[in-house]
């Protein structure tokens, strides 16, 4: 059985780093990647003589730096194939140059037939472009968006804001350059390439960098320090545990979460790795209701039960490290990309074990795609090696994503997800009592009837969950038998009235408005 969560709180830095390591595989990176540009950018702050209040907001920056980059994984798949394989070459050129578009434009339609993607290039040149270099644009932003729901202070808001941003004034969105940009803001960017550049060419490599690009890209004083301080500023990076470091360099008193602001900032982390399919959007938290109410019926403790909440929300954090070629692939998926997919629940492990606040979440999360018979992953574990909660969490992931469209099928019925569930315990597969506190839990699951936020009609509100889910308009036209002009109307409509401007922001607000997923469980009988 697993070891309930003895201590019921987090710090801030270790939730964040835990992330970091689900940001490194979306980026084809090794593990730690932007735990060591923390490091290189704290190290930064400390050579410029900058106060515990600047440090911290470097520090955050840092480590947020690259957030929002899987929130639009979906549309990049469209246009380039495999995300990640698009993302991994982002240090080989400078950012804006052609060699970089050169590049980009070789991944265009990768995986598909000639004729696909001559045509998709086309389309590409036509208007994709202009798609493309808006995404980059929204990563800040919803960075940012990321911080405002961890409470982050002001400072850091504004610098994860502004992290695209480049000295001489042509980055993402382009609005600041030169002492306009904040300085965390200068410092992450800098630390960024600088590790990549020291991982592959040692200081060496980061001095040419440093030098190649000062003054466009990066501010002129930071790489004349690196030139100058380069080989201090580096020493001992290969050797020292990444980790530990950077949960011991957070300046200033650590931020503590617990209770509420502890499951509040788990939500958030949870809708912001569920952006990365529009297939998955509200899933995690739809699975953490449903576990946590089996497990409070199953009368199990108020620790056992926030352990399996908290769960829930954790356990897709894997899927940032797995190619949108996969997860949003319409066909059946080949032997290598199944083999993709059985990594899900061990990366997760992998991203939460190295906290010890949060390895009780990880024992249970690497166990939920397991089965009783020995036939699930990533251990074939059988019987009762498997825990309760694990159990527990497999049966209400499970029925939670066979009631949500998948690429390959339609949502399924509430009462098909259940007949499906039980004859999975008939063969074997599944624990009985886990099956039947997950079904009591859900109940007869009705259709949501909200009431528009942010003044949204009903229609706007269908309009937008399509919209999220990655339908094109005329797909959102064709469902709701409406125009494509009509859709194309509601939806100008909707992004004003959220204050969005991409489908990722849309996302996150309807996941926050509990838009998404589209059903929700009913009142629970009483008596």
């Amino acid at each position: 059985m697993a070891t309930p969560i003895e201590r019921t709180h987090v710090r801030l830095a270790e939730l964040v780093a835990a992330l970091s390591l689900g940001v490194d595989l979306g980026f084809g990176q090794p593990m730690e990647h932007v735990l060591r540009q923390c490091l290189i950018a704290v190290r930064l702050g400390e050579r410029m003589g900058l106060g515990e209040e600047e440090r911290s907001a470097v520090y955050y920056t840092a480590l947020l730096v690259n957030v929002g980059c899987h929130s639009d994984a979906h549309e990049q798949a469209k246009w380039f194939g495999d995300d990640i394989a698009l993302k991994s070459f982002k240090y080989d050129h400078e950012p804006r140059s052609l060699r970089m578009a050169a590049t980009g434009m070789s991944f265009l339609g990768s995986g598909h037939a000639p004729l696909h993607r001559f045509r998709l290039g086309l389309e590409f040149v036509l208007s994709g472009h202009r798609e493309v270099d808006g995404m980059i644009a929204h990563h800040a932003a919803i960075a940012r968006t990321l911080g405002e729901h961890l409470s982050m202070p002001d400072n850091v808001l504004r610098a994860l804001g502004a992290s695209y941003e480049r000295w001489d004034g042509r980055g993402w969105p382009g609005k600041l350059a030169g002492d306009e940009i904040p300085l965390a803001a200068r410092i992450a960017q800098l630390a960024e390439y600088v590790e990549v550049a020291n991982r592959v060419g040692g200081v060496d490599a980061v001095k040419k960098l440093a030098r190649e690009r000062r003054g466009g890209q990066f501010d002129p004083a930071l790489a004349d320090l690196l030139g100058r301080e380069g080989d201090a500023l580096l020493s001992g990076l290969d050797t020292v545990a990444a980790w530990n470091a950077v949960i011991d360099a957070e300046p200033a008193l650590a931020i503590v979460l617990s209770g509420e602001r502890l499951d509040t900032a788990l939500a958030a982390i949870a809708n912001f790795v569920d952006l990365k399919s529009p297939y998955f959007l509200g899933h995690a938290q739809a699975v953490a209701d449903l576990a946590g109410e089996a497990a409070a019926a199953s009368g199990m403790s108020d620790a056992e039960v926030r352990l399996l909440r908290h769960a829930g929300l954790a356990h897709g954090l894997g899927r940032l490290g797995i190619s949108n070629a996969i997860w949003d692939k319409r066909g059946p998926l080949g032997a290598g990309e199944r083999e993709r997919v059985r990594l899900q629940p061990y990366l997760t492990e992998r991203m939460l074990r190295q906290s010890e606040a949060l390895t009780p979440i990880a024992r249970v999360v690497v166990q939920h795609r397991e089965r009783l018979d020995g036939s699930g992953y990533p251990n074939g574990l059988t019987g009762t090696s498997i825990s309760r909660e694990a159990r527990i969490l497999a049966a209400a992931d499970a029925y939670q994503a066979m009631c949500e469209p998948r690429p390959h099928r339609p949502a399924r019925s509430a009462e098909t997800a259940a007949a499906e569930l039980r004859a999975e315990v008939k063969a074997g597969r599944y624990d009985a009592e886990a099956v039947a506190a997950v079904l009591g839990a859900a109940g007869h699951r009705v259709p949501r009837r909200r009431e528009g936020p942010a003044g949204l009609t009903i229609r706007e509100i269908e309009v937008l969950r399509l919209v999220a889910r990655g339908l094109s308009n005329k797909e959102v036209a064709e469902r709701l038998f409406i125009s494509p002009k009509t859709v194309s109307n509601h939806i100008e409509h909707i992004y004003t009235k959220i204050d969005a401007s991409s489908r990722a922001a849309a996302s996150l607000f309807a996941m926050h408005h509990g838009l998404l997923p589209e059903h929700e469980f009913p009142a629970r009988a009483t008596g």
